[in-house]
C-alpha cells in the first residue's frame, strides 16, 4: 500500500496539505467517522477551538491506531468548523497533534448537530495489510 501525494505543476503547493492523494496497493479502506473534542467520558474537553481541535485529532489518531494505521495512511481529512471560527487557529492546533504530514483536506464552516461543538473531523485511510 502506498500513498502518492499529487501536487500538479502550476497549482499552489502547501507544506500543510496535498492537492490530492492517490491510494495504491493492497490494503483496506478505513472510514473514520466525525470526531469532535470529547474525551472518553463523552464530555467536551474545552470551550475553545484549539482545545477541541487537539482532542478531535487525538480521537482520529486513536481510531487509526486501533485499525492498524497512522496519519501516514490517511488519504483525506474533512474538517468542519462552526461558523465564525478561525481556520488558522484550528490548523495550528491540529498540527500540534497531527504533525507535518501533508494530507488532502477540505475545510468547511457549518452548523453542528451538537451544541458547543466547534470542530468535527473525519478521515479516509488505507490500512496496510498485515505481514
Amino acid at each position: 500500500m502506498s500513498l502518492k501525494h499529487i501536487n500538479p505543476e502550476g497549482m499552489f503547493r502547501s507544506p500543510a496539505f496535498s492537492q490530492g492523494v492517490l491510494v495504491d496497493g493492497p490494503g483496506r479502506l478505513l472510514v473514520v467517522g466525525g470526531q469532535n473534542g470529547v474525551n472518553a467520558d463523552g464530555h467536551m474537553v474545552s470551550d475553545d477551538l484549539a482545545g477541541q481541535t487537539r482532542q478531535a485529532m487525538r480521537n482520529v489518531l486513536a481510531v487509526l491506531k486501533e485499525a492498524g494505521a497512522t496519519q501516514q495512511d490517511v488519504a483525506k481529512l474533512n474538517i468542519y468548523l462552526a461558523a465564525g471560527q478561525d481556520a488558522n487557529e484550528g490548523y495550528a492546533a491540529a498540527a500540534e497533534v497531527w504533525g507535518q504530514v501533508p494530507t488532502a483536506i477540505t475545510v468547511l464552516q457549518v452548523g453542528s448537530a451538537r451544541p458547543g461543538v466547534l470542530v468535527e473531523i473525519d478521515a479516509l485511510a488505507q490500512v496496510p495489510e498485515k505481514a
